[in-house]
């Protein structure tokens, strides 16, 4: 196994936060260090670290550190990479260094992430996803210490230019500079990492978001909710709205709403599906409404998804699947709100009995409920969609991370 200080990037199960497991693969010890998120930790060779970087992290970086010394308080030195001569870093480290960065859940909610030796180059790395189908990794393990032009050489590793001459041409302090025969040195032997500042174009990598197409194919304007992504949009006959969903994302609904009024500041109140009278909903929807949920990235990897009738019914419903292989969707497209039972008959809509009689026998508050008869009305008509809330057997579907999905109202 080659000597290379390794990052691998997990995206876990709440909303695009990360699970960032370090290892070190160098035949010699390196003081792994994070910051904002870890801090940092010893590694002996094949040992790793799991760090959790919270959601929305930016400005993030991830570097081992070599030659270090420390004492039982976690105070010391290290050769490259010290960070104010502690263990566990709060600040960035001391070129040269080779880095590891990443933001979180920015521009179109993608993550973003490179390896830059802006700072120079210490140890070779690895910085890679490994799940949401996002499979682009990047490397940085030339001989690039030994190879190390003379005026840039450091102990324990090579710095980059900007370090040694501090001017306008190498460090771009004015927003403006050009890849120099110094940089090329880099590009040339790590041709996927930041070898300058302003190397953006070939040196930063993401991870996409899953893509969620919201049609309205009703004969009626409805006016779409999505909580906890993007809050909501009218549809009229016809229109879709695309959303960027995180990976992790999780408990999250999509349902139509309808009989809307919003003013301009966008106020109002909806006959089936209101939230709290705002246009962009910030909670869950007031029943009856026909709900299509998910949860991305959860256990195994798999996106969980759903379409639920718990909360009653107000729009006929698709949920299904549009890339990645998975083909499997489910639609609910019955005549609910026509043939809806008399106690169970609401405007706009039909609801779920738990809404109206609120007893566990149909609420399962206790967790331990079964199906009634007017449950199975909701079941005889919609078998995929769930009737009462432990109808799980029946009604939960799954798709590998990454799978781009399509919700259509009057399918």
């Amino acid at each position: 196994m080659s000597p290379i200080f390794i990052l691998f990037t997990l995206f876990f199960t709440y909303a695009n936060a990360a699970t960032i497991l370090v290892r070190n693969n160098c035949p010699y010890t390196v003081w792994a260090a994070g910051v904002p998120a870890g801090g940092g930790k010893r590694l002996d060779r094949d040992q790793t670290w799991t760090i959790n970087a919270p959601p929305g992290t930016t400005q993030a970086r991830i570097w081992g550190r070599t030659g270090c010394n420390f004492d039982a308080s976690g105070k010391g030195k290290c050769q490259t990479g010290d960070c104010n001569g502690v263990l566990e870093c709060k600040s960035f480290g001391v070129p040269p260094n080779t880095l590891a960065e990443y933001a979180l859940n920015q521009f179109a909610n993608k993550d973003f992430f490179d390896i830059s030796l802006v700072d120079g180059f210490n140890v070779p790395m690895e910085f890679s996803p490994t799940s949401n189908g996002c499979t682009r990794g990047i490397t940085c393990k030339a001989e690039i210490n030994q190879q190390c032009p003379s005026e840039l050489k450091a102990p324990g590793g090579c710095n980059n230019p900007c370090t040694v001459f501090k001017t306008d041409q190498y460090c771009c302090n004015s927003g403006s500079c050009e890849p120099t025969n110094f940089s090329r040195f880099f590009k040339e032997r790590c041709p996927d990492a930041y070898s300058y500042p302003k190397d953006d174009q070939t040196s930063t990598f993401t991870c996409p978001a899953a893509i969620f197409d919201i049609r309205n194919n009703c004969p009626y304007t409805v006016w779409a909710a999505s909580v906890p992504v993007d809050g909501g949009l009218q549809l009229n006959p016809g229109q879709t709205w695309r959303i960027n969903v995180p990976p992790g994302t999780s408990q999250a609904r999509i349902w139509a709403r309808t009989g809307c009024n919003f003013d301009g500041s966008g106020r109002g109140r909806c006959q089936t599906g209101d939230c709290n009278g705002l246009l962009r909903c910030q909670s869950y929807g007031q029943p009856p409404n026909s709900l299509a949920e998910y949860a991305l990235n959860q256990f195994n990897n798999l996106d969980f998804f759903d379409i639920s009738l718990v909360d009653g019914f107000n729009v006929p419903l698709e949920f299904s699947p549009t890339s990645n292989g998975c083909t499997r969707g489910i639609t609910c497209t019955a005549d609910i709100n026509g043939q809806c039972p008399n106690e169970l008959k609401a405007p706009g809509g039909c609801n779920n009995p738990c809404t109206v009689y609120k007893s566990d026998e149909y609420c399962c508050n206790s967790g331990n409920c079964g199906p009634t008869p007017l449950s199975k009305y909701f079941k005889d008509r919609c078998p995929d969609a769930y009737s009462y809330p432990k109808d799980d057997q029946t009604s939960t579907f799954t798709c590998p991370a990454g799978t781009n999905y399509k919700v259509v109202f009057c399918p």
